[in-house]
């Protein structure tokens, strides 16, 4: 027995029954009387049976497997939504995936057809910054697959989407360093083509013109949501012949990036030039000085999008595949600014 998996049929032999009786058996069915029930787990217990999910699948044409598929799993935020995840699919009996696009749009296609070919039960999908487009995201949802997006979302896609509040965290963030007297404001922006990256922009501009402030295209840096794209933002805004007193990067990844720049310009933080990031990364309160920021929950986005998800599943026929729920951000204040 050790040289392979048990079967259902290897339990059977070993109690001399049939082996239909055998499966009901180990999925309670009430056809099955509790001695025989007792007699089944105790030799599943001694064989170490395991279900096999695969054969289970081809039956229902879907196995109990969420799958998730997130830019980067070393990114602090994407590792918290991940956890919020499993604590949800865990309690409900559902096995999670994770799948890592790495920022690309073509292998993020290719996980979304892998996980087709595999019957998952439903996706959990953060985009990529180089997608455009939503097509095999809509490719998933002609199979059946429920889908609901995470953080970065496809507005060409009609799916259920848990996000943050990335506009109105942007604009308290920039409101914060007017407030504290900073006249000259640039941004490290995202990607323009992304959800994050558009609001949390929006949300910077907006702040400005609240307060009678000039919009100044070459204060707006756009780039990726890594520590380099925060260097080579942080680098163009150096070298313009009127720099910024203060910087507010599109996630703390950038700002950590900015960071390492303005002190090989041997800047003083914030006397020289205030850093506000977002996303309250672990790292970003043991910078010097530490990094005032913007906590956006990751851990309840993660919970809150594996419910929705399991709520699809549950209810195929029902009008819940176009949820929308937002996540409150919350100004976290140090002494970067």
């Amino acid at each position: 027995m050790s040289s392979r998996q048990v079967t259902v049929k290897d339990i059977a032999g070993r109690l001399r029954l049939h082996y239909t009786t055998v499966s009901k058996a180990l999925r309670d069915h009430p056809d099955i009387s509790p001695v025989t029930k007792a007699r089944v787990l105790s030799v599943a217990e001694e064989l170490d049976y395991h279900p096999n999910s695969i054969a289970k699948s081809l039956k229902k044409q879907a196995t109990s497997t969420l799958a998730v598929i997130v830019p980067s799993i070393r990114n602090d935020f994407f590792a918290a939504v991940i956890s919020g995840i499993e604590e949800i699919a865990c309690g409900r009996e559902f096995n999670t995936v994770v799948c890592q696009s790495n920022e690309d749009t073509a292998r993020e296609a290719i996980h979304v057809h892998t996980l087709i070919s595999n019957r998952v039960a439903g996706v959990l999908v953060s985009v990529a910054q180089t997608t455009t487009s939503g097509d095999h995201f809509r490719t998933l949802q002609k199979q059946g697959i429920p889908l609901v997006f995470f953080d970065r979302v496809r507005d060409d896609v009609e799916a259920g989407r848990v996000v943050v509040d990335d506009y109105g965290g942007a604009r308290v963030a920039v409101e914060h360093l007017i407030g504290l007297g900073y006249q000259r404001i640039a941004h490290l922006a995202g990607h323009e083509h992304t959800s994050i990256g558009r609001d949390r922009c929006r949300g910077y501009v907006d702040a400005l013109r609240q307060h009678g402030m000039a919009v100044e295209q070459e204060m707006i840096v756009y780039g990726g949501f890594e520590e380099p794209d925060g260097i080579a933002g942080m680098r163009h805004l150096m070298a313009l012949s009127r720099r910024p007193d203060a910087v507010f990067a599109v996630n703390d990844p950038v700002a950590v990036g900015a960071y390492s720049e303005a002190k090989q310009h041997r800047l003083r933080i914030p006397r020289d030039v205030a850093l506000v990031g977002f996303g309250d990364n672990t790292l970003s309160s043991y910078l010097d000085p530490p990094l005032t920021t913007v906590t956006q929950s990751p851990y309840r986005v993660g919970k809150a999008a594996a419910r929705m998800l399991l709520r699809q599943i549950e209810h195929a026929d029902g009008n819940v595949a176009s949820e929308v729920e937002m996540i409150e951000t919350t100004l976290i204040e140090r002494e970067s600014a």
